[in-house]
């Protein structure tokens, strides 16, 4: 019987949460580049199985017998045609039913960032759908600025005086194991975000309370957050697609704020407080770094 709910990058921020998120009776297919570590992170609860969406040949084990799919596209991969796209044609020829397809916010519009070809695809695709559109991740925080963080005290992004809705992983995942298991998400997109936009600078006041260590955000130019993000070592159409997404900031891209995580769980969306006081281990300093 097809019943399996099959979670791609179950590794990462949203699909360990989506995971987290799913009841005990669900049988759950986690699938990532690294299925040793799946097995040892998630035990017996999953099916841990390989996928590597530059591999089709791992598409067939991954998506036979399931019934529902959570897709996430990895960050370093922006040729979604032979990836995710073909990911998803071999998903309606092995009879999956719906997929969640995790984009970002403005996609259905911004032709430029991969996420718009594969929500098309997807929605032509013959498929069900839900698609969930959030806008910048809290864990941002924890992992793509940790680095300055933890080594100069400071926030670096092309923002301006933007103002971000993060909106936390942990909510994300929620909100997929709903639309994958409770009925009325098919054919529905949501757009989701934190409770409130905030400026980088008034994150980075909330991380110095909570951090006690003073943290400041310094604005970077496009130019200058592209140069960054190819030194600290992220591929050419990754640091493309990072340096734009950011750029919006200063647009106000990211500054709308919705009730739809609220709507949707029944309890307010987690602010970035919660997220860093959660996580401060994440920003401690080293006797190493410190000196």
């Amino acid at each position: 019987m097809n019943d399996r709910i099959v979670v791609t990058g179950a590794l990462g921020n949203v699909g360990s949460a989506v995971i987290g998120s799913l009841g005990p009776d669900h049988r759950i297919r986690a699938a990532d580049i690294d299925a040793e570590a799946l097995g040892a992170r998630f035990g017996e609860r999953v099916e841990p199985v390989r996928l590597d969406f530059g591999d089709p040949a791992t598409f067939g084990p991954v998506l036979a017998g399931a019934s529902r799919v959570f897709l996430i596209r990895p960050p370093a991969i922006s040729r979604v045609g032979p990836t995710l796209n073909r990911f998803l044609d071999v998903a309606a020829e092995a009879g999956v039913e719906h997929v969640v397809f995790s984009s970002v916010a403005g996609a259905d519009t911004n032709r430029i960032v991969p996420h718009h070809r594969v929500e098309r695809h997807l929605t032509a695709s013959g498929l069900a759908w839900t698609i969930l559109r959030p806008g910048f991740f809290s864990q941002n925080i924890g992992s793509a600025y940790r680095r300055d963080i933890v080594e100069d005290d400071r926030l670096h992004i092309p923002a301006g005086e933007g103002r971000v809705a993060f909106i936390d992983a942990r909510d994300i995942g929620a909100v997929v194991a709903l639309a994958l298991t409770e009925e009325g998400h098919r054919g529905q997109a949501y757009h989701l975000t934190g409770p409130e936009a905030q400026t980088i600078d008034e994150v980075a006041a909330v991380m110095s309370e909570v951090l006690g260590r003073t943290i400041t955000y310094e604005p970077a130019s496009a130019l200058g957050y592209f140069r960054h993000l190819r030194g600290q070592g992220l591929v050419l159409p990754q640091a493309t697609v990072q340096t734009i997404l950011h750029v919006g900031l200063r647009r106000g891209d990211a500054e709308p704020v919705t009730d739809t995580v609220e709507r949707l769980l029944g309890r307010p969306a987690r602010t970035v407080r919660e997220y860093v006081t959660d996580h401060a281990d994440v920003w401690r300093r080293d006797e190493t770094t410190a000196a």
